[in-house]
């Protein structure tokens, strides 16, 4: 059997700390990045997505980042699909890949032995909701999402109705979300991998959300959430990231800028509670807690001998 290949994964909840750590892994083991987030691919949205800069990427190539038009859908499976093939490109070159993110489902995706097309099909209950959307509308097929799988339901845009009929229906002809009948399949991981998990003390955590947004704020957010504000895009799947909506809802005039601040504090705190919830339930992750790192180079040394010997790699700082 062909040995798999050699995949490092870094997860965890926004602003704990995966980009700086995915770089310094990069350059240990002659790595390149993949991003793992379904908002950063979009171009235009950097700083609500704390885009990774020129600058912090210090060299190391990156992948999967601005690659779309933020008035363009994005799937699970067009993920999937494209972020397999960058571990292929870059692991031909003879480099380490490296998928960095918190966007769970998106790289669950990629790592196990899931296939979309396995799962049934009922060509006439799909064609009942396809006649039945156009009655209702986009909004109220997804309440019906929501109402029997709130989990896939968060994932997938009202406008992208193909992915709506499609969950809904897996549930009609399985009785169980997407995710549960996929979680049934018992998939296998497709790579060798070392999937790392970083967390952190809720407190700290959500001190370092706050002051994200702070920064976030001070270098241009409003702005950048104006520009795509006047170019009319609106009913798009990237508008709906959280630190575009809760600017929206300001520009709407249905908040002050300081409430839609403060909302979008909030939001960040309670995804970052989702992701960790997510992760810990569906993936085996070793943990590492980043709380109170003075000393991150000996953090870096404790998180690569986990790596050296889960992928038999070598770092080139020795």
């Amino acid at each position: 059997m062909d040995e798999k290949q050699k995949l490092l994964v870094i997860i965890g909840p926004t602003a704990v700390g995966k980009t700086k750590l995915s770089v310094e892994m990069a350059k240990r083991y002659n790595g390149e990045i993949i991003s793992g987030d379904s908002m950063q691919i979009y171009r235009g949205m950097d700083i609500g997505t704390a885009k990774i800069t020129k600058d912090e990427m210090e060299g190391i190539p990156h992948h999967l980042i601005d690659i779309k038009d933020p008035s363009e859908n994005f799937s699970v499976a067009e993920f999937q699909h494209l972020v397999r093939a960058k571990i292929n490109e870059i692991a031909k070159k003879g480099k380490l890949p490296i998928i960095a993110g918190g966007t769970g489902l998106y790289i669950q995706s990629v790592i196990y032995d899931y296939q979309f097309s396995d799962v049934p099909g009922d060509e006439s209950f799909r064609q009942h909701l396809e006649e039945k959307v156009k009655e209702i509308g986009n909004e109220a097929l997804h309440k019906e999402l929501i109402e029997v799988d709130p989990e896939s339901a968060s994932h997938i845009h009202p406008n992208n109705v193909r992915r709506v009929i499609r969950a809904l229906e897996i549930f009609q002809l399985t009785g169980k979300t997407m995710q549960e009948y996929q979680s049934k399949q018992q998939p296998e991981l497709l790579y060798n991998t070392a999937l790392i998990g970083l967390t952190m003390e809720r407190d700290k955590l959500y001190e370092r959300i706050n002051d994200r947004v702070d920064l976030m704020a001070a270098e241009g957010l409003l702005e950048e959430v104006k520009s795509l504000y006047k170019q009319g895009l609106r009913d798009c799947q990237s508008i709906q990231a959280i630190g575009y909506k809760e600017i929206y809802h300001y520009l709407d005039g249905y908040v002050s800028l300081e409430e839609a601040t403060q909302n979008l504090k909030q939001n960040s705190r309670r995804y970052a509670k989702r992701q960790l919830t997510w992760f810990r339930n569906k993936m085996v992750v070793e943990w590492f807690d980043m709380t109170g790192v003075n000393n991150f180079a000996k953090k870096i040394t404790e998180i690569s001998h986990y790596v050296e010997g889960k992928l038999q790699v070598k770092s080139n700082t020795y």
